[in-house]
């Protein structure tokens, strides 16, 4: 947590400013057990004060107690047996099963008087009044009291000749301290190791208006920039309540600089301010030092008359508790004591619920913000409009934040932001974005807290439109800037550090997700440009029939590593090229361009295909600036010796189908890929050719097709396939082996697919 500058405790001799906040801290305040904290609730009473539990057995008895009742324990009432301290010691037997039915008083609150003996052995009457603690909800495993917890307290009866009235009140005001003194036994039984939320800023605050016989209780919770709402009683529901306290500025300055709870009453205006119009400054009185204080009205609880009750813990103030009634009243200083015994010891359950409530807040908001993230990517993915659905998420982001959001666009014709606002509608903003977003901008995104005294701020409030939260500039995104507002209205709590960075989070993945997409067309169009002529246009060649086929993967996907070429040679020759580079897009489609290029000018040369391979494969380690490599089938045809000379570089096994016999020959002569490492050895194979004769070439995207089942469709399905489509017409024949493949996969491929046939009709040297 970030501590608010002033709330430290000061050192010895430091002198404060009449007007700075105190410096001073309550001693021992966060620092005490539960069992001081009782001890301490029970001093605060003038009575004689005994807690005891259902066995009989004295939990906690204050020091009026020990000095009024009679006992034999050395160390005090704590363990002693309750019966002993009310009728004579003689008529009770230790042995006897307790029962409160025993007691010479009710347990149900009703006032009596009893008369005992004295410690000097002497006739004693006692007021008294027990009340049992409502403790349905208590962990008695660790208050280590059985059953029920009754509170008893205690007075020497007045004389025969005290008015009846006087007596009266002596009553009520013992019943009035059996009420403060029971609610805040059952705030404490209530919030014993709490961590729920849940509890201490709901029930708690039920427990404390009732305890006070208040209307209504708020508590406020310090943050970095003042203290933030965070909860109220159910009286207060719909009513204004101020949501957020700026340091210095309101009644939280008054309790921390006294230190305890403050007895505040808020003056009525005068009638001159009344009829002058709407009242903007309360005068507040102090009514411990008189002191008149002017405090903003929007600032101030719905209260006459209220306590301020600051809550400290390790030196700090970390929250402030006002308890008040609609209309004025006395408040009484033993009340004031007593809530500051309550925050006392409400002050770690405080602190452990705080830490509770952010953890849970910054978990909701991480979830919010990976969620929108995935919308966003699933729409870049879906081709939908990526400006639309970015706008949709930080409407939403807004909505999680409890905030409205407000687009700004740039009017380019007049140099101005305009925009929708919530109260005035469209209008120009005059808000200069570069000086707003200074010092703000982290990774071309900025995030700018909107708070009092900032331009955009004073912008807005004179627009009379929400002026708090947050302006946010994901920067120029597809020729436009992308910047909002996420505002809520005057007075309202500000964005803290956790809401900001949600913000700055989702502008960081709009803006990645856009300059991904931009990419993505870039490198679409350059690897289609770089394919175009690479592929799908085979060279005639006199005396060779040849077709190819390349299918994509899926629909959207660009330009992968597959390519193949067939180049017409002098003397009846021609190079076959087929080939997978791995990778896809702009990387694998340059060096499948490279590699192709390469070839052809290799082929030129006259080289035999496997110093063809070996060229290549130095030529790749020295190209690509990633780990790349490529697998080859590269094959010289010699038409008037009727021979192929190939190199298989890592490529599938090409198939050659005999004309004569229909019988499949692979050509399984094979080496290492390409461009993986140095010195790799590379070996030809020669096959003798016969007119007729149908080569065959495809990528591993054919033989690792995948059913639906999952089954692979092999190279006993590429073998079938081949069998059998290379025995109808050559035209058409890899349109068909496509079909089949698709019927196979269920039109589902899992890697592109390339496919090349060769037919070769003239051979011999005479042809």
């Amino acid at each position: 947590m970030v501590v608010p500058p002033g709330t430290q405790a000061s050192r010895k001799g430091r002198h404060v400013a009449k007007n700075a906040l105190s410096t001073r801290r309550v001693e021992g305040i966060g620092e005490g057990s539960l069992a001081a904290t009782f001890a301490r609730l029970l001093q605060l009473a003038s009575e004689a004060v005994v807690a005891f539990d259902g066995a009989g057995r004295v939990l906690l008895a204050n020091d009026q107690a020990t000095s009024l009742l009679p006992h034999r324990e050395a160390e005090g009432l704590a363990g002693a047996d309750v019966r002993t301290l009310f009728p004579p010691a003689g008529s009770i037997d230790p042995e006897a099963p307790f029962s409160v039915d025993a007691l010479p008083f009710p347990v149900d609150g009703t006032p009596a008087v009893v008369t005992m003996a004295s410690h000097m052995g002497e006739a004693m009457r006692l007021r008294v009044r027990c009340d049992r603690v409502q403790a349905a909800r208590v962990r008695c495993d660790r208050v280590q009291a059985a059953g029920e917890t009754y509170v008893v307290v205690a007075l020497p009866a007045e004389s025969q000749s005290l008015e009846e009235r006087q007596g009266e009140r002596d009553l009520d005001d013992l019943r009035r301290a059996n009420k403060r003194l029971a609610g805040a036994l059952r705030i404490v039984l209530d919030t014993l190791d709490s961590r729920d939320v849940a509890t201490l800023f709901s029930r708690v605050l039920e427990e404390i208006t009732q305890t006070m016989d208040a209307d209504a209780t708020i508590v406020y919770l310090a943050e970095s920039d003042g203290f933030h709402l965070r909860g109220i009683s159910k009286s207060l529901e719909g009513a204004r309540v101020p949501h957020f306290m700026a340091y210095g500025k309101s009644v939280e300055t008054l309790a921390t600089r006294a230190g305890h709870a403050l007895r505040l009453r808020v003056k009525p205006p005068e009638p001159q301010t009344l009829r002058q119009g709407k009242i903007r400054v309360s005068e507040v009185v102090d009514e411990e030092t008189r002191e008149i204080l002017h405090i903003r009205k929007n600032l101030l609880p719905p209260f006459a008359s209220f306590f301020a009750v600051p809550v400290w813990f390790g030196g700090h103030v970390i929250a402030i508790i006002e308890v008040g009634w609609s209309r004025p009243r006395p408040l009484d200083t033993d009340d004031a004591r007593l809530l500051d015994s309550v925050a006392h010891y409400l002050s770690v359950q405080l602190m452990g619920a705080f830490s509770t409530m952010r953890q849970q807040r910054a978990e909701r908001l991480n979830q919010r913000g990976s969620e929108l993230r995935e919308e966003l990517l699933d729409a870049s993915e879906a081709d939908e409009d990526l400006a639309e659905r970015a706008e949709q998420a930080f409407v939403q982001a807004a909505d999680e934040l409890d905030a409205v959001y407000v687009r700004l666009e740039q009017n380019v014709h007049q140099s101005v932001l305009v925009a929708e606002l919530p109260v005035t509608g469209m209008r120009a903003v005059p808000i200069d974005l570069d000086a707003a977003e200074e010092g703000h901008v982290e990774d071309d995104v900025a995030v700018v807290p909107v708070l009092a005294g900032t331009n955009v701020y004073d912008v807005l409030r004179d627009l009379g439109e929400p002026c708090v939260g947050a302006l946010v500039d994901a920067g120029k995104l597809a020729g436009e800037r992308r910047c909002c507002l996420v505002l809520r209205p005057d007075g309202a709590e500000p964005l803290d550090a956790g809401e900001l960075a949600f913000l700055g989070t989702l502008a960081g993945d709009v803006r990645d997700i856009f300059l991904g997409e931009e990419r993505r067309e870039k490198d679409k169009r350059i690897s289609q440009a770089l394919q175009t002529g690479m592929r799908n246009v085979l060279q005639h060649v006199d005396g060779l029939t040849a077709q190819g086929i390349y299918s994509s993967a899926t629909e959207s996907a660009f330009v992968g590593g597959d390519f193949y070429d067939l180049i017409r040679l002098p003397g009846r020759r021609a190079c076959v090229i087929m080939g997978d580079v791995s990778g896809k897009g702009v990387e694998a489609a340059s060096v499948s361009a490279a590699v192709k290029t390469a070839l052809g000018a290799y082929s030129w040369e006259g080289l035999a295909p496997a110093r063809m391979v070996r060229s290549l494969n130095e030529f790749l380690l020295g190209f690509s600036r990633i780990e790349t490599f490529a697998t080859l089938f590269v094959g010289i045809v010699d038409l008037a010796a009727s021979t192929l000379t190939y190199c298989s570089a890592g490529h599938p096994p090409a198939v050659l189908v005999r004309a004569a016999t229909r019988q499949i020959d692979l050509l399984d002569v094979q080496s290492g890929v390409v461009g993986a490492f140095h010195d790799m050895e590379y070996r030809d194979g020669v096959a003798t050719l016969c007119e007729g004769d149908i080569l065959f070439l495809y990528t591993d995207g054919t033989t690792e097709a995948r059913s639906p089942s999952g089954a692979f469709f092999g190279e006993d399905g590429l073998r079938d396939m081949v069998s059998a489509e290379t025995a109808g017409d050559f035209d058409g024949l890899l349109d068909r082996c496509l079909a089949r493949l698709d019927d196979f996969t269920g039109r589902n491929l899992n890697d592109d697919v390339s496919m090349v046939a060769v037919r070769f009709d003239e051979l011999g040297a005479g042809a």
